[in-house]
């Protein structure tokens, strides 16, 4: 795993080098397949021994010497299992096995997997075949799973080894539901590892073990007469995991040689979601740590990668309802010691940032509400002083500047191990404070602080930079932040999630916009249109490419929303039929990123959906993220703080004011690009909204940034206005007139 300060040195030094680095990436990433690196040669055979509710924390040279030993001469990584809940169980954690692809238990509780029914009992699917076993309740855990938003396949794994002329053999109930083919069943059953003799382990080129103590542990602890589960003390976790680790050996111990060795943590045991173990021995997975192509990142693999990895290792094909990568073993010098605690970092930084992510919206918006409404009682009740005026004006840019730095500030926290803190939630405050107080003392750090759009500038450049860069140099600033996304949701773990994509599109829409202040001041409508292009073309590379942003819905919204930019600066005006034709531009533009993706060897998301767009499956996948941006609006952090923003909007920016004026009247005066950067911020949030599944999260997220800077530069043309008036503002009842003079040169 790449430590910490190596990410940040790597952050760095390509920070200077974004705009050079950018054809390599573009040219690499469309090659064929035929170009691809080989991949070591499969070993033919393999275990996989599911340990439902296995941390890294639970593994120490002492009380878990099997495991340890594991570690110490294979690859490890944190194990994403998240399935079709927030929480998976270990029925589903094998089912996922079964599926290659989010699968769950239907109406089930979280409880222990049903035992299977053996030969000389009956079964709906017919009877089991001699000396195996069939899953219960397979009928209809296929056909509830084959319905769900993800389709899955249930038996995928079992069909595939039996297609390549192998069996498969199960041991422990949880395990028939990994192995089992498409009618349920498993060549051979074993009830526990203690029962199982070499000839069993000789027997098929696929087993899948069912080691339950530690869960069971949690089981016969019980719940309470609320039904909350009785807290597991860790003397108990700790006996349940040495049991664990006893048939971890058993199995391990009795295997013939050349065995590939898969330990995987398959499921959660409680209400709240933790990353897991994932182990892997065998002639492709020396000592150091693993990854997949799903992940991208050091040190973590998703349970979907478990089922693509099997059959890898079998050298059987991997159909394309399974949806995970092979995990890689990647090198490393570090301690067996070295490698669990960084494992186990991992997860307490998953834990951290899940206490605190949800309400990070509302906060921000809800401290920057108060802190207005603060102002604009003091700027009443001040009457016509003009001094105090200005300071409280001033304070108040300084709040809104503060407050626009802050969604950027969010990701450069990620630079600093705050979670390791006794107390991570306040330690991460004062971080994302202290680089947004940075970011804007740099706004108001020299004589662009003057300027109506100058200092917002200096922060949606910044923001748009870091951003940038992250994303083409691993994500390793997306994971686990505020602003960012989390193994223990799952939804995505390199490229730009919905929320930081939002962000980094309206960061440089705006930079955009008053980058072009100056030539069209000096009636350069052509540099003006040629800074919107360029930056323009390199937001849709970054945010599109699958080698760095990889959004698809991000291009469908960038691509009008500049267009539009460039039109407006050049004077043009702007129609429904040609907002209608650079959509369509941005629709064929993805489109042939993903077609690009889908030849390559390892196609992210968006080759797979150039394969489901040919295959006539890609309805399905539209229909599933309409709905889901429809239930955004459920998400009430966003939606109530998107609700205020807009409130803000037009009682403070947009309404008319003591002044008679509007802030964003204002600043229209002081600034020719600040309509062109207002419309198409908005643009870029709107058509964001509607094309991905995070709906209403996008548009808030787009308001975090374009707010207070739109706010701050209204306060600006205010300050200037006061300074240049011949005489002291007026009253409410005084004329518009009273409050515009003749233009300053710091009108800029």
């Amino acid at each position: 795993m790449t430590s910490r300060g190596t990410k940040i040195a790597l952050f760095l030094a390509t920070l200077g080098a974004a705009l050079a680095a950018l054809l390599g990436p573009v040219a690499a990433h469309a090659s064929t397949p035929g170009s691809a690196p080989a991949e070591p040669a499969a070993t033919g055979r393999v275990v996989i021994v599911g340990v439902p509710g296995l941390m890294w924390s639970d593994i120490t040279r002492a009380n878990t010497p099997a495991l340890w030993g594991l570690t110490s001469q294979g690859s490890a990584a944190g194990l994403s299992v998240r399935t079709t809940r927030v929480v998976t169980c270990p029925t589903d954690g094998w089912l996922t096995l079964s599926a290659g692809q989010r699968s769950r238990l239907p109406h089930g509780d979280c409880a222990l997997p049903s035992a299977p029914v053996l030969p000389g009992q009956s079964s709906p699917t017919g009877p089991p075949p001699a000396g195996g076993a069939v899953a219960a309740g397979w009928p209809a855990i296929k056909s509830d799973n084959a319905g769900t938003n993800y389709h899955a396949r249930i038996g995928l794994l079992g069909d595939e080894v039996h297609r390549a002329g192998g069996c498969t053999m199960a041991v422990g109930p949880g395990a028939v539901f990994g192995a089992a083919d498409g009618a349920g069943r498993v060549d051979r059953y074993v009830a526990s590892p203690d029962k199982a003799t070499a000839a069993d382990w000789a027997s098929c080129p696929l087993a899948a073990v069912d080691v339950d103590d530690l869960f069971r542990a949690y089981i016969n602890a019980g719940v309470d007469p609320h039904g909350d589960q009785i807290p597991l003390s860790d003397k108990g976790r700790a006996a349940a995991a040495k049991a664990a680790d006893r048939r971890v050996a058993q199995v391990v111990t009795g295997l013939p040689e050349g065995t590939t060795v898969l330990v995987a943590g398959l499921s959660d045991t409680g209400v709240n979601p933790h990353l897991r173990v994932a182990l892997a021995k065998g002639a492709a997975y020396g000592p150091g740590y693993m990854t997949s192509s799903a992940t991208r990142q050091d040190g973590l693999v998703t349970l979907t990668d478990l089922t693509a990895t099997a059959l890898k290792t079998l050298g059987a094909k991997q159909p394309k309802q399974a949806v995970g990568s092979a995990w890689r073993s990647q090198p490393s010098a570090s301690s067996t010691h070295d490698r669990v605690d960084a494992l186990m970092d991992e997860d307490v930084a998953a834990q951290a940032i899940r206490a605190v992510q949800t309400s990070f919206y509302w906060v921000l918006f809800a401290v920057q509400l108060v802190l207005y409404g603060i102002a604009v009682v003091a700027l009443r009740r001040l009457g016509g002083d003009r001094r105090s005026r200005e300071r409280i004006l001033g304070g108040t840019r300084v709040i809104a500047l503060l407050g626009g730095a802050a969604p950027g500030a969010s990701f450069l926290a990620g630079l600093l191990p705050w979670w390791r803190a006794e107390y991570p939630t306040p330690v991460l405050i004062c971080t994302v404070l202290g680089f947004a107080g940075l970011l804007t003392g740099v706004a108001l750090a020299g004589p662009w602080r003057r300027s109506t759009v100058l200092p917002g500038l200096v922060i949606t450049g910044v923001t748009a930079v870091v951003l940038a860069v992250d994303v083409m140099t691993g994500s390793s600033l997306q994971l686990n932040t505020l602003m960012g996304y989390t193994a223990l949701i799952a939804g995505r773990f390199y490229g730009f999630g919905n929320q930081a994509f939002s962000l980094f599109a309206v960061a440089a829409i705006l930079t955009a916009a008053w980058l072009t202040e100056y030539p069209l001041r000096r009636g350069n409508k052509a540099a003006a249109v040629a800074i919107v292009a360029v930056i323009g073309a390199f937001t849709v590379a970054v945010d599109g490419l699958p080698a760095f942003g990889s959004d698809f819905g991000g291009v469908l919204a960038i691509v009008p929303a500049f267009a539009m930019l460039g039109l407006m600066v050049a004077g043009k005006r702007i129609s429904p039929l040609k907002l209608g034709l650079f959509f369509l531009a941005g629709l064929v533009l993805v489109l042939f990123i993903s077609y690009l993706n889908a030849r390559s060897a390892n196609p992210t998301h968006l080759g797979r959906f150039w394969q489901d767009l040919m295959a006539g499956d890609a309805l399905d996948v539209v229909t599933r993220k309409f709905n889901a941006m429809l239930n955004s609006l459920g998400y009430w952090p966003y939606t109530l703080a998107l609700a205020a923003a807009i409130v803000f909007l037009f009682f403070v920016l947009a309404r008319p004011t003591r002044w008679r004026v509007s802030l964003l009247q204002g600043a229209y005066k002081h600034s020719l690009t600040m309509r062109p950067a207002v419309i198409c911020a908005l643009a870029v949030g709107v058509i964001g909204t509607l094309v991905n599944d995070s709906g209403v999260v996008i548009l808030s997220v787009a308001f975090s940034l374009a707010t207070p800077l739109m706010l701050a530069a209204g306060l600006r043309s205010l300050e200037l206005d006061l300074r240049s008036a011949d005489t002291p503002p007026p009253g409410p009842s005084g004329s518009p007139e009273a409050s515009t003079g003749p233009r300053s040169a710091e009108r800029r």
